[in-house]
């Protein structure tokens, strides 16, 4: 979230971001609803103030034996009582409705964001490799997956609803060496690897800026307050939930982790295959840093080339793409996606992802650090897709396929595919 008396001093700055972001939220009213909050706040502090002073009074009225003074006091006392009662009833209700706002407000962005209202509004930053020019009618990951025996879609649909599907014998093997992959990478740039929780209460999905806006595209376990975690970001950075920590180094989390998403408002958009499911893994990145926004932004590019370190070492042409204000989350500052070249749609398709959230989250999860004169700050925090699967077998499987049918293993993934150079097709 933001601090309130920055927003106090930029509203109509922060209702632009807001409105950039197709975020409907009123700043005015969030304001409105903080004056009557701190105006009811001090209107209940008078009233328990002037309570307690009452209290000792007819205490000792009562050893005087002055029943009577006592009495009277005593019907003041109920009476202010009263009065407190329904002061602190509209007090609750002023904090919820600012709650509710604050909530909602978006965080301000960097100023080299493009404008823009959708992903059609990003701009290209670079490319890297060429898109494969192949002398043959290339097959998409469907079928390559149906011709080696990869990948089983309508078993999955059959066993877990649409969007669902198995991966099987060497594409369960790929899937897992592209994450294996990731982590030595990230473990080479010194990340701490986690194993971490797959269900999360409410508020982690709140503190790091998943919630309210983005609760339609998650899943609620029977048990009320526990959800399926949509990316290991929100159980890295709740590790650190209310805590003071350490940044004089960086802090670089990473985790490996099965991710779920309702995919709610995406009827018939990225359907085939495997490019949107409910349940898929990512090896993410996230770290946590000093308030210095010179850091962050180094530390971002960091992140940012980790991944695509990992698609060079998959060998795949891909393009980064400079995320504009209407295609960002409520939470970021700043957003790069990577787009890999996927010849079965011809175009690219997003498969990475880096976020720089300055102090939101941090402040939301009240995540602090102690400067060098011991004074408390909250810390920044970004964070960045290495690889999620099996969305990245798309490209791995239609950039390298041959005209016989083979699809190449990149040299880099054949040591976790006990030296396999090559698939061939499966044969009757």
């Amino acid at each position: 979230m933001l601090d309130i008396r920055w927003i106090r001093q930029h509203p109509e700055q922060v209702q632009e971001i807001a409105e950039a972001k197709g975020i409907e939220v009123s700043i005015a009213e969030l304001l409105s609803w903080d004056d009557k909050r701190l105006t009811l706040l001090q209107e209940t502090e008078l009233l328990r103030q002037e309570r307690n002073q009452l209290t000792p009074r007819i205490h000792k009225l009562l050893q005087q034996g002055e029943a009577a003074s006592a009495e009277a006091l005593r019907q003041d006392v109920k009476e202010l009582n009263e009065k407190l009662s329904r002061a602190e009833e509209l007090l609750h209700e002023a904090e919820e409705e600012y709650r509710r706002r604050m909530a909602c407000v978006p965080n301000i962005v960097s100023p080299d964001t493009p404008k823009g209202r959708s992903d059609r509004d990003n701009l290209e930053l670079k490319r890297v490799g060429e898109p494969p020019a192949f002398d043959f009618k290339p097959k998409d990951h469907v079928a390559l997956g149906e011709l080696h025996q990869l990948i089983d879609i309508p078993r999955g649909v059959k066993t877990a609803g649409s969007r669902n599907y198995y991966l099987t014998g060497t594409g369960a093997l790929l899937h897992r060496a592209v994450q294996q992959l990731a982590v030595d990478v990230l473990l080479e740039d010194g990340f701490t690897l986690m194993d971490v929780p797959l269900m999360v209460r409410t508020e982690a999905m709140m503190n790091t800026g998943f919630f309210p806006l983005g609760q339609d595209q998650s899943f609620q376990m029977t048990e009320r307050d526990r959800w399926l975690a949509g990316t290991s970001e929100v159980p890295l950075v709740s590790y650190y939930d209310q805590e003071i920590i350490d940044v004089s180094s960086p802090v670089k989390l990473a985790a490996a982790s099965l991710c779920f998403r309702s995919e709610v408002g995406s009827a018939g958009r990225d359907v085939h295959g495997l490019y949107r499911v409910h349940q898929f893994a990512k090896v993410e990145q996230v770290v946590l840093c000093r308030n210095d926004p010179e850091e962050s932004e180094q530390l971002f590019q960091e992140v940012t080339a980790n991944a695509e370190r990992i698609l060079q070492l998959l060998e795949l042409p891909y393009r980064v793409m400079a995320v504009c204000t209407g295609d960002m989350s409520q939470k970021t500052y700043k957003q790069v996606d990577i787009e890999t070249w996927m010849p079965g749609r011809q175009a690219y398709g997003e498969t990475h992802s880096s976020s720089q959230l300055l102090d939101f989250q941090a402040r939301r999860s009240n995540i602090r650090f102690r400067d060098g004169e011991g004074k408390l700050h909250y810390c920044y925090t970004m964070n960045n897709t290495a690889v999620a699967s099996p969305r990245i077998l798309i490209p791995l499987l239609e950039n390298h396929q041959e005209a016989d049918g083979s699809i190449r293993i990149p040299a880099a993934l054949r040591k976790y595919m006990n030296g396999m150079e090559r698939l061939t097709a499966a044969t009757e």
